[in-house]
């Protein structure tokens, strides 16, 4: 079984449609978004119709779930004052350009998907989350504490949970020590489509092939390929230029920052 997802378009149009034209040249057996199609860009409408025309699953990130109710606050974690004004004016205008037809799709997205596979007599849980299970925005870093994440993933009877929200794709392996046996858990943030913030201005997405034999007692039953493909960066940091939009979004679409 591979499995494609992908989160955090922005309204990058461009980045959207190269990431699905990369797609259609592999097997993909099934296909999830995890959120956050609109913000930070001028295309939060055919982002939005590009998803929904090809029957994608698709949970609400933070960004959707502020637009879907018309709110000024999108739950980004601005730490300046600088990026706070520009996200201000960043949900401003995504307001004003997210038609009612959209915006009530963004409305009924739902929080979380949760998918479970019986294999070799053995149910194996995939969890599919913007930010954690427990908050929509919650960052999951690479360097979060394994212990952290262990207890997150535990709650949620996860043995295999792939977030977005941070920009910034990684794949860990927990293992679990539980009745004398091992067990392994995988977190997996699978990067940004329309904003990368890791220095590569190439979008991404992620494919998790699930061994059919697979337990999750086996560390190796679940493999991640995190697929980078390029797309034209310049029409859409050009867009956001010609466009009420910071500049800034711009220049960190240019620098992947």
């Amino acid at each position: 079984m591979k499995i494609a997802l992908f989160s955090d378009i922005h309204a990058n149009l461009p980045a959207l449609l190269a990431m699905f034209a990369d797609m259609e040249t592999r097997t993909i057996d099934a296909t999830y978004c995890l959120g956050d199609l609109v913000g930070y860009n001028i295309w939060p409408n055919e982002v939005i119709n590009e998803v929904r025309r090809r029957n994608i699953p698709t949970i609400a990130g933070n960004y959707d779930f502020g637009i879907g109710r018309t709110s000024d606050e999108c739950g980004c974690a601005y730490k300046t004052d600088e990026d706070k004004a520009m996200g201000k004016v960043s949900i401003s205008y995504t307001n004003e350009v997210v038609q009612q037809t959209e915006r009530q799709y963004l409305r009924t997205l739902p929080a979380h998907i949760r998918v479970e596979y019986q294999l070799n007599d053995e149910q194996l849980n995939l969890l599919l989350v913007h930010g954690s299970p427990r908050k929509i925005n919650e960052y999951l870093f690479e360097d979060r504490e394994e212990k952290s994440l262990l207890r997150i993933m535990q709650d949620a009877d996860a043995d295999i949970m792939c977030f977005g929200h941070t920009h910034k794709p990684f794949h860990r392996v927990l293992p679990q020590e539980q009745e004398g046996a091992t067990r392994y858990r995988h977190a997996i943030n699978i990067g940004s489509v329309g904003k990368p913030k890791d220095g590569d201005t190439r979008g991404c997405y992620a494919i998790i092939t699930i061994d059919e034999n697979g337990s999750a007692a086996t560390r190796e039953s679940i493999e991640v390929e995190f697929v980078r493909f390029k797309y034209d960066v310049e029409q859409a940091a050009k867009a956001v230029e010609e466009s009420p939009l910071p500049d800034k979004y711009a220049d960190m679409l240019r620098k992947a920052y």
